[in-house]
């Protein structure tokens, strides 16, 4: 009788497991390379909370914008320009109630820690000593668009941009400055603040540099839209606004467009 017991006791307990298993959702979220670390921790916590995976994809927002438009399977895009989410929205591939202008976030110049640059004003950047600077692609990528705009701000591009190495991305224009193999590099605050390997010689004031924004919305495809619709509400709540602050983001306003 005692094994009849435990053997029925096992196999509830396992079609509990099995039941909870059939009920969490995998979600697929395309998410700007500087939002990497942020988000991974707030999808441990969710996860934690939900039962539901977050499978990430960290990259370009000009390239996770262009593998949404050829059809990949997405739940939630995560973008660092509103340019790539409208670019989406107009042909219909964002559910449109969903999106949110989340995050904002501000450009700094940083240089190797042992580096002796002094880089006080975007003027400097047109020095001879500054030979190479590291910006994400200022043709596609956010990041790169935002600090070409700060430039173009001065009437400084034209000086700098044959100076300019592109980048794939943010991340890929921190390391190239951690590394050594440029003088220099524009990057966002947020990207600076995660490294031990280069210091900030700048911080592009607000009112000189472009406005930031981040928005975040499902796709219209998703392949767990419920489940996407849970997640994002996690990611314009306060939980979630705690931890982007501690990334150094600009937390906006949860219910803004």
């Amino acid at each position: 009788m005692k094994r009849l017991i435990a053997s029925i006791l096992t196999s509830a307990a396992l079609f509990c497991c099995v039941q909870t298993a059939s009920h969490a959702a995998q979600l697929t979220v395309f998410a700007a390379a500087s939002l990497t670390d942020s988000l991974k921790e707030i999808a441990a916590a969710y996860e934690k909370q939900s039962g539901d995976k977050i499978i990430f994809n960290f990259s370009a927002s000009s390239t996770l914008a262009r593998q949404i438009e050829e059809g990949a399977p997405v739940d939630i895009f995560f973008s660092a320009d509103e340019a790539k989410m409208d670019g989406l929205e107009k042909k219909g591939l964002i559910d449109i109630s969903t999106r949110r202008s989340r995050l904002g976030n501000t450009l700094v110049v940083v240089v190797a820690t042992d580096c002796a640059l002094q880089i006080n004003s975007a003027s400097d950047l047109t020095n001879a000593a500054v030979k190479r600077i590291a910006l994400a692609d200022p043709k596609a990528v956010p990041a790169g668009i935002y600090a070409r705009k700060w430039l173009d701000n001065f009437q400084l591009w034209p000086s700098i941009e044959p100076k300019v190495i592109p980048t794939e991305n943010v991340r890929a224009a921190l390391a190239a400055v951690e590394s050594g193999n440029v003088d220099a590099g524009v990057v966002y605050k947020t990207d600076a603040a995660i490294s031990k390997k280069v210091k900030v010689v700048f911080e592009v004031p607000v009112a000189d540099g472009p406005k930031i924004s981040y928005p975040v919305a499902m796709v219209a495809s998703a392949p767990q839209p419920e489940a996407a619709k849970h997640f994002l509400g996690y990611l314009v709540g306060n939980e979630a606004g705690a931890v982007f602050t501690r990334y150094g983001f600009i937390v906006l306003s949860a219910g803004g467009k």
